[in-house]
């Protein structure tokens, strides 16, 4: 990164984003910290972890529709689903082992998330909500279980018409 030299003016937050950002990292590297927009720098940061927390929220959504079309759709079944829930899972598991405090985030979520996976899963099958379970039937720990698959067990060549 080249160093900002000193100049009178610091470019505005507001103004040009990505220039602020290198502005900020060079006056941190250098210890100017008297010259940081320490706010908004402050908000940059708090935000980071907002991301990673909607984030798994959102892969968790993804993963739920999935598991219960997996679930409830056995003769409809699809190498992308199972390809969906293996990669949800695993970005799931990634984001957490980055950020452990996260780890409780995901069952925080699970109520709510599902919820709206129900009404997905319902909507794309075009079955009635009452056709899915009206809370979760699964644990959290069997959701973010990579050998997890619910309902009947499955055989690679159901799969193969994909």
């Amino acid at each position: 990164m080249d160093k900002i030299f000193r100049k009178q003016q610091l470019t505005p937050y507001e103004a040009d984003y990505a220039q602020w950002c290198a502005e900020q990292g060079a006056l941190l590297r250098e210890g100017r910290l008297s010259d940081l927009d320490r706010e908004n720098l402050a908000e940059e940061i708090e935000s980071l972890g907002r991301s990673d927390r909607r984030e798994i929220t959102k892969r968790l959504g993804t993963l739920l529709l999935h598991l219960l079309k997996w679930h409830f759709q056995v003769e409809m079944r699809k190498v992308g689903w199972l390809l969906t829930i293996r990669e949800q899972r695993h970005q799931i598991k990634s984001l957490i082992d980055e950020s452990p405090s996260l780890k409780a985030h995901p069952r925080k979520q699970l109520a709510a998330e599902y919820e709206f996976a129900r009404l997905r899963a319902a909507d794309e099958a075009g079955l009635p909500k009452k056709s899915f379970p009206a809370d979760c039937p699964y644990q959290i720990a069997d959701i973010l279980d990579q050998d997890f698959l619910p309902g009947e067990p499955w055989l690679p060549e159901q799969l193969a018409r994909d």
